[in-house]
């Protein structure tokens, strides 16, 4: 099959969180099972980035765009002529679809709240090509710019799901969600995300070398964007709850990921004024070998999210042996709990008690580090991308069949 993949971003933009690495992981998969795989994104500086070592010299310039052929994808990189935080304008949307698009077969839109995937849906209406949507935990609009969410549903997103063939959930939780945002059942697809560790892990103590953080301390860690959906702010007010040791071994906790509207300041902040600001550290946003090294480091992985679709750094570190706590909004949390870690509520003291359980029984750890490690060697990507080979081929056997569906108010 010809596939086209559409989204906000993409690699090597990996400070946007999960899509990219989504889309890229979905991307190679259906690659190396013979597809013709192409993804359309918006440039956020790809030029500049051919200057690191990993990048040199992997794009070229293309009519409509930077393009970067990898494992067998083909990436375009529209120009980006306006932003606004993560939202981009890319006039040469419209000039691709126009070329392009009728030489595919289905089209995968990931992501709600941007101006890709409406355009390319438009397109796709226009010539019946049948199109999936995955929102990727974004159809509810929980924090940030509510206002403006529900103008985007106005004027693009009701349309845009409405002719959607099929929209993808990873969890039940999100499945529920959209039924009752209006979303129509039969058009809505299970398929869960994937979760792959590196064969071999960094050496342990880099991560805490790096920031310094005592080798023998105990570790909290937060992975992710700073910001208020994913409740950081919660995680510290934990912290300040806990006592300062715990087994003669000092507290200390770690957020590691970039700042999103401010938070960063304010979580710093709060920390002076709980007292504890000398044991947190902001590392920054870590990728790479320098994301596992931090999971590896880690006594306990916290996800206190509002809201999560699916929450793949609570998976990741379960698969690093890291026992974790989640909040029962979280997609992953059916999966983890009482193997690979604790569900609590997205409370403040439900999710210190959490942490201080399991950093009080050092066999505990080792039985959801065991569990974790388990749990996650079933949730590789091989599952989810034969899933979506299977709607694919479903959907281009037919012509695109729109259904009504309502969007959150």
């Amino acid at each position: 099959m010809r596939i086209l993949n559409v989204t906000q971003s993409y690699a090597p933009f990996y400070e946007f969180g999960g899509p990219p690495l989504k889309v890229e992981a979905l991307s190679n998969g259906l690659a190396r099972r013979g597809h013709e795989v192409t993804v359309l994104t918006a440039d956020w500086g790809f030029e500049s980035r051919q200057t690191s070592k990993e990048n040199a010299g992997a794009g070229k310039p293309s009519p409509f765009g930077w393009t970067h052929d990898l494992n067998g994808v083909q990436s375009i990189y529209l120009p980006t002529w306006l932003r606004y935080r993560a939202v981009t304008w890319n006039p040469a949307v419209r000039r691709y679809c126009r070329a392009r698009l009728a030489g595919f077969q289905v089209v995968h839109i990931f992501g709600l709240y941007d101006l890709l995937g409406p355009a390319v849906a438009r397109e796709c209406r226009k010539r019946n090509i049948p199109y999936v949507i995955e929102p990727i935990g974004m159809f509810v609009p929980i924090v940030r710019n509510i206002f403006l969410k529900r103008v985007y549903h106005a004027h693009w997103g009701t349309e845009m799901l409405q002719g959607a063939a099929a929209v993808i959930v990873t969890s039940e939780q999100e499945m529920e969600e959209l039924a009752a945002g209006g979303i129509l059942r039969k058009k809505l697809f299970l398929r869960r995300n994937g979760v792959v560790a590196p064969r071999k892990l960094p050496a342990e103590g880099e991560f805490r070398a790096k920031h310094g953080i005592p080798a023998d301390a105990l570790l909290i860690l937060f992975l992710g964007r700073l910001s208020k959906k994913k409740s950081p702010d919660l995680l510290l007010e934990a912290f300040a709850q806990l006592p300062e040791n715990i087994a003669n071994r000092e507290l200390w906790l770690a957020f590691a990921g970039p700042d999103e509207s401010g938070m960063l300041g304010r979580l710093e902040q709060l920390a002076r004024a709980r007292g504890v600001a000398p044991r947190v550290v902001f590392s920054g946003a870590v990728f790479g070998a320098a994301k596992w090294a931090a999971y590896r480091d880690a006594n306990v992985f916290v996800l206190p999210s509002q809201n999560e679709n699916f929450g793949n750094t609570a998976a990741e570190a379960a698969a690093c042996g890291t026992p974790v706590v989640v909040t029962e909004n979280c997609g992953v949390a059916p999966l983890l709990r009482g193997l690979a870690g604790i569900v609590v509520a997205h409370e403040t003291r439900a999710v210190a008690q959490a942490v201080k359980q399991i950093l009080s029984d050092a066999e505990l750890r080792t039985k959801l580090s065991e569990g974790g490690k388990n749990t996650a060697s079933r949730l590789g990507w091989d599952e989810p991308v034969g899933r979506m080979e299977g709607i694919y081929a479903e959907l281009a056997a037919k012509p695109a069949v729109g259904g009504q569906s309502a969007c959150p108010a």
